[in-house]
Parts: C-alpha cells; sequence; structure tokens
C-alpha cells in the first residue's frame, strides 16, 4: 500500500515545511537516478478560453500575481528547474525527454519556453537526440512563433485538432477553425519539426460516422506521424458535465464510442501508422512519443508547475495547484509540492502491470501473479489476448481486447 509520507512543500495550516533541499528524497529512491530514465514535464497552466471537457489545472486569466503571471512564468518555472537540479544532484539524472504541456504553453511568447529549454541544458545533462515536445492549440501558433521553437531545440510538437467538424467544436468549445490544425502541421513541418501529431476526440454529442470520418482524413492528409485519439470522457464539474446533467447534451454513447475506435484504428493503419498503445499510433518507432512511455515504463520524471506530478524512485508527489501559491513558495525558497507518498513494492508492481498492459510491446507474464497469469491464458481463450505474444511470455491486446482494456487489466490485476 501507499505510504503517505510528511509534506515536502507544505499545503495546509500546521502542515511541516521543509526546505528544499537533497534531504527530501531517501536513499531508496535517490539510488536508481543515475540508470533510470529520466523527463521533466512543464506544466503552463494557461488558456485563452477554458474547453467544456477539460478538467485540468488550467487559469485563463493572465494576471494571477507576482510570479505567476503569464509574463513572468517562465522565470518561476525555471527556478523550479533549478530546484529540482539542487534536490537531485550531485550526480545529477540525464534529461532523455522534455514535455511542455498545459493549459497551452504556446501562449506564452516562443522565447519564453526556448528560455525554459535553455535553463534545462544549462543545469542537466541532456542527452544528443532529447525529445523536446510542446502541446499547442492551432490557433495559438505562427510560422514565425515555429521557427523560434525549432531553433530553441524543440523537435516534437502536438497540436489539439480534436475534429474537423466545425459544430463538434462548437460543442467542445474549441476556437480554432476546421481546417487549421492541419495548416499548423503543415507550418510545423516547414519549420522543420521532425516529428508531428495531431490530438482527436471522438464520441461528442452531435458527431456522426461521416463527422468522424472527415476528421481522420484531414489528420491523414497532414503531414503527421504520430496520432491521437481519445474516446470523450465526461468529467464531474466541468461545463461538459453541467450541460449533459440538465439535458442539454447526451452522454456519451459506449457502442459508439466502440465503433468510432474501430473506425480510426482502420483508417490509421491503412496509412501506416501502428498503434503503440491504446490510444496512440505512430508512423515507426522513431516516431512514438519517447517522454509518454517514460511514463508508461514507470521511470522518473520530476513535473514542474502548478500541478503537476513527479515520480522519482517510488517516490510521488504533487504541486500546489494554484499558480500565486505556487509562485510564492518558490519565492520562499519552498518545495510546492502540496502532498507526497511512497509507494511499496506492491504498488509499483501492480502499476507496471496496469501500464504495460496498454502497450503494443506487451507485458512479461512473469509480472503477473500466478492468478493473473492463469486469467491471462483464459484471456487468450476469450480472443482478448494474443496468442502468439503469450506462447513467448508476453500479455499483448487483441484488437478486441483494447477495446475491453480496462475490464482485462482489472481482470489480470484482481
Amino acid at each position: 500500500m501507499t505510504t503517505t509520507l510528511p509534506l515536502i512543500g507544505g499545503a495546509r495550516a500546521g502542515d511541516p515545511v521543509l526546505p528544499a533541499d537533497r534531504s527530501m528524497l531517501p536513499g531508496t529512491a535517490r539510488a536508481g537516478l543515475p540508470t533510470t530514465p529520466f523527463g521533466l514535464y512543464v506544466h503552463v497552466p494557461f488558456c485563452a478560453t477554458r474547453c467544456g471537457y477539460c478538467d485540468f489545472n488550467t487559469y485563463t486569466s493572465d494576471e494571477l500575481g507576482p510570479g505567476a503571471n503569464r509574463s513572468e512564468y517562465a522565470g518561476t518555472a525555471v527556478a523550479e528547474l533549478r530546484l529540482a537540479a539542487e534536490v537531485l544532484g550531485p550526480d545529477l539524472p540525464t534529461v532523455r525527454t522534455v514535455f511542455v504541456g498545459g493549459g497551452t504553453p504556446t501562449l506564452l511568447p516562443a522565447s519564453d519556453l526556448v528560455a525554459v529549454m535553455e535553463a534545462v541544458r544549462e543545469l542537466f545533462p541532456v542527452v544528443g537526440d532529447v525529445e523536446v515536445t510542446t502541446e499547442a492549440n492551432p490557433e495559438s501558433v505562427t510560422p514565425q512563433s515555429l521557427d523560434t521553437l525549432r531553433a530553441g531545440g524543440f523537435t516534437r510538437i502536438s497540436l489539439g485538432m480534436q475534429s474537423a467538424a466545425e459544430h463538434v467544436l462548437a460543442v467542445l468549445d474549441r476556437r480554432h477553425t476546421p481546417g487549421r490544425a492541419v495548416q499548423a502541421a503543415l507550418e510545423a513541418r516547414a519549420a522543420g519539426f521532425e516529428h508531428v501529431n495531431l490530438d482527436l476526440i471522438y464520441g461528442a454529442p452531435g458527431e456522426t460516422e461521416a463527422d468522424w470520418s472527415r476528421s481522420l482524413d484531414a489528420v491523414l492528409a497532414a503531414p503527421v506521424d504520430h496520432v491521437s485519439a481519445y474516446a470523450l470522457i465526461v468529467e464531474h464539474g466541468t461545463r461538459l458535465a453541467r450541460r449533459v446533467a440538465r439535458g442539454e447534451l447526451p452522454m456519451p454513447d459506449d457502442d459508439v464510442l466502440a465503433d468510432r475506435y474501430e473506425q480510426a484504428d482502420r483508417a490509421l493503419r491503412a496509412a501506416g501508422l501502428g498503434w503503440y498503445e491504446v490510444s496512440n499510433w505512430a508512423r515507426d518507432r522513431a516516431a512514438r512519443c519517447r517522454h509518454n512511455e517514460l511514463y508508461w515504463a514507470n521511470a522518473n520524471w520530476w513535473g514542474i508547475g502548478p500541478g503537476a506530478h513527479s515520480h522519482v524512485g517510488g517516490v510521488r508527489w504533487w504541486n500546489v495547484k494554484h499558480p500565486a501559491a505556487y509562485a510564492d513558495r518558490l519565492a520562499a525558497g519552498l518545495h510546492p509540492a502540496s502532498d507526497t507518498e511512497r509507494l511499496s513494492a506492491a504498488d509499483q508492481a501492480l502499476e507496471r502491470v496496469m501500464l504495460g498492459l496498454r502497450l503494443r510491446d506487451g507485458l512479461p507474464l512473469a509480472a503477473l501473479s500466478e492468478a493473473g497469469r492463469l486469467r491471462a491464458a483464459e484471456s487468450v481463450v476469450r480472443g482478448l489476448l494474443e496468442p502468439g505474444p503469450h506462447a513467448a511470455g508476453l500479455a499483448v491486446l487483441t484488437d478486441r481486447g483494447r477495446l475491453l482494456a480496462d475490464a482485462v487489466i482489472r481482470d489480470l490485476t484482481d
């Protein structure tokens, strides 16, 4: 079971507030730092408007207090990077991936994002072929900003397209026009980005099979080597959830979601993109998102920014959510964590199974309990796991198994 540790940043009145130094990480967590893959996540919490389906930690105001305003935010993020280097040193892990997410990171000037990446290189050893990704909304980039990002070391961009149907974009509260995402992908390629991803959401209220076909056709007409496609989830507390509760919009239908997924998989496969994680397809292994693979391997990462989560050697923590509180902690020389926990060996083993089962590369059957291995054999018979990989000691989901991935995972881990 997880063990809650004393807070490393203090979150409530009366909680302990510890300085941001190396004592924050126990020796057991530090032991694997030199050999475990390591990445950095940088959260940019700003959006022009809030999408109705989104429950991420984002803010539409650009005036949130000293150190938390858009104009100052890059400097505040760099302050946490310096803290990370202090805590993880003196033998710092080598950064293999950097992922700038949000929010909408590209609401900040491109030069600010480049400055954050320059600080990463100043503070940490970085592999020569480091993957540096930024998320972006299609309307938030220009050829000039993309040129600046590429010149500043960004190698990959993930554009939030969601749909090519105007009425679906309206339901999702997206601001860009249907053709803008493809145009932004073209501009990113022209700027020299090595890898371009488009994100899609399927199953939105009012979306038809023809709408989804047009979205897939638009994606495949773009110069992309990676596509992510996610079923719409009605998250509690969102505007979309309130509209569904009032009866203004229908709840997404599970059968429709399954049909949309199969439709996407057929189209993407036919275009030469193969699935490597249940919701992600890539042109080849080089086009896979290495940062996400680091998460799925339960490796090490440090999350920079308000609400960002981190994991190092079985210790997990998450920062305070409000940007002003986050900036105040850093200005006071304190770690901005809200809370932290240490995962037991059993917890870590369970997470390896839950994540590994979603991957095309498969999960070693040895990672399952004896009961889990028996259920895996039954899942082969039921057509949920591939027989060939199973015979070779791997659990790999079939096409049908991907549709029921969550149920298969529960069955094999109960």
